[in-house]
């Protein structure tokens, strides 16, 4: 997006399957209902939490996200959306796609424009009535947060070198221990966990130009 076409000869999608290659949309308030009806499950969901980074396709570059944006999750080792069918291009919940997926037009990006920034559906949003389980987000998001990642990368090159990488010790272990917490005694589907608490630090960790390696039980980290 961002440059967008408008090519006449083009009126009409021909299901070449580009933009579901591309990775899954957004979720806005108006597709609320499609996970509360069920339409849509919690475990093909993932949050990409506030501070982490992520593809902007109207700026066309990497930016720090304001808030929760919940996505659908991609098939393994690729953009490509779980929910298309590559066979023949098509997709597999089309009459009950989100509202991005329904605007979009490869050939005239201006409908998707107006809409992008506006009314995107976060985590509280869906989980605001299970207090445990609210909290928990909450307190995750907190202890977890990328501002504080940010601010313990920026040390490792000064005096508190041994202080930051402790402190960013102490997010991965928590961050691993609430995942197996909720699994083991709240017997919640490990499909979820992605959604309720955005993707492992360890993983996303490699934005911020480190890399995390777990071994019997301890955490190394090294330079990307």
């Amino acid at each position: 997006m961002g440059n967008f076409k408008n090519d006449i000869d083009t009126i009409e999608c021909k299901r070449c399957g580009t933009c579901c290659k591309k990775g899954g949309p957004c979720f806005h308030i108006e597709d609320k209902m499609l996970i509360e009806k069920g339409s849509i499950l919690i475990k093909h969901l993932y949050t990409i939490r506030k501070g982490e980074l992520a593809y902007d396709n109207i700026k066309g570059c990497p930016t720090a996200v304001a808030s929760d944006l919940i996505k659908i999750k991609e098939k393994n080792d690729s953009w490509e959306c779980i929910f298309f069918d590559a066979k023949d291009n098509s997709c597999e919940i089309y009459a009950k796609r989100p509202v991005e997926c329904r605007v979009l037009k490869c050939w005239d990006t201006r409908e998707i424009e107006l809409i992008y920034f506006k009314n995107r559906l976060t985590r509280k949003d869906l989980v605001y009535r299970i207090e445990g389980l609210r909290n928990l987000i909450e307190d995750h998001q907190s202890r977890c947060s990328y501002d504080k990642i940010k601010h313990f990368i920026k040390e490792l090159d000064g005096e508190k070198k041994n202080e930051a990488i402790n402190g960013i010790y102490d997010i991965l272990i928590y961050d691993d221990s609430i995942r197996e917490l909720v699994v083991k005694k709240g017997k919640m589907d490990p499909e979820n966990l992605n959604f309720l608490f955005g993707r492992p630090v360890r993983v996303t960790i490699k934005m911020f130009g480190l890399k995390v390696e777990k071994k019997n039980g301890k955490y190394y980290l090294s330079l990307k």
